[in-house]
């Protein structure tokens, strides 16, 4: 078996438990029979019979949800918003979250600004496509308020850009929140 982030010439043999012979290594010295390697788990001294007791880190606790999992939350419920404000032309819009845009290296080498997101056009295949940048939009945040007003100001931006109308007749609110 070969783990994919191995040198490629190290290789791990495992004991058969069903094949007749052993390997060596695999019993004990002079105890005649073969046995499988356990696993971590199994491994393991469980010493009262307890197991893991319970989760880490509580539901309500503020480390439970990682800043990507919030920052999709965000970029949902900007997207919520716009579908209940407009409905229909926003059928079939799909929100997408990136960590960082393509060729990144180039624009930073060019010493361009990165873009917070993007916008694709439908294709015959699916529909319009309105992806953010999440490191990039971080960046330019300093609280979690403001993170929050610019990911909807981003989401605004590039969804009235697909409509072809101004942002500020887009939501009421773009950009009014600082």
């Amino acid at each position: 078996m070969q783990s994919p982030h191995q040198d490629p010439g190290f290789t791990v043999r495992l004991a058969d438990p069903d094949a007749g012979g052993h390997d060596a290594g695999s019993a004990p010295a002079g105890s005649g029979r073969a046995t499988a390697p356990r696993g971590f788990r199994q491994r393991r001294r469980n010493r009262h019979g307890r197991g893991l007791r319970g989760e880490l880190m509580l539901p309500t606790l503020p480390g439970y949800r990682t800043r990507s999992d919030r920052f999709d939350d965000f970029v949902l419920d900007s997207a919520e918003r716009l579908h209940d404000i407009w409905g229909k032309p926003l059928d079939g819009v799909r929100f997408a979250v990136d960590e960082i845009p393509p060729g990144l290296e180039q624009l930073v080498a060019d010493r361009t600004a990165a873009p917070m997101g993007a916008y694709s056009p439908a294709t015959p295949d699916e529909g319009p496509v309105i992806t953010l940048y999440r490191r990039v939009v971080e960046q330019a945040c300093g609280s979690r308020e403001e993170l929050q007003d610019l990911v909807h100001d981003v989401v605004v931006e590039y969804t009235a850009e697909m409509l072809g109308v101004p942002p500020e007749s887009l939501d009421p609110v773009y950009r009014r929140r600082y």
